[in-house]
């Protein structure tokens, strides 16, 4: 059995980000569509198509899709690969078979803390955003 590791939890997540963010890129022409709300072009609860539906809120957007609720805000320029503690806890809450170990909030964020100490991920220099950002 596949161990379910804070970097399997992650790239899950990224992956469900991405899956989410195709989608709106698809319905809307854009990944981001911060902007088409706040200049009244979409209203801030709507339908992606078939039963995805999406819900904005202040830099981000949580996706329903059809099996999982996906949360994340948007980084810098338009970027997509954030991830902070509160959202993989969030995540693993969602799938908590697999991740049974990160729904423990206290647990998750002792371990994500190490993870940063390593070095593996990182905020943006000079950014205000509170994402991290896997380092190459």
């Amino acid at each position: 059995m596949k161990a379910h590791t804070l970097e399997n939890l992650i790239a899950e997540y990224l992956e469900h980000v991405k899956k989410a963010t195709d989608l709106l890129e698809c319905s809307f022409g854009t990944k981001n569509i911060l902007r088409l709300w706040r200049t009244d072009k979409i209203p801030r609860c709507g339908k992606v198509n078939g039963d995805v539906t999406y819900e904005l809120h202040g830099i981000g957007c949580c996706v329903y899709l059809s099996e999982i609720c996906i949360d994340f805000d948007y980084g810098p320029d338009g970027r997509v690969d954030g991830f902070d503690a509160w959202r993989l806890y969030m995540f693993a809450c969602e799938l908590p078979c697999k991740y049974k170990k990160y729904t423990n909030k206290e647990s998750l964020e002792r371990e994500f803390n190490e993870y940063l100490k390593k070095g593996k991920a990182k905020k943006i220099e000079g950014s205000t955003s509170n994402l991290y950002f896997i380092q190459p």
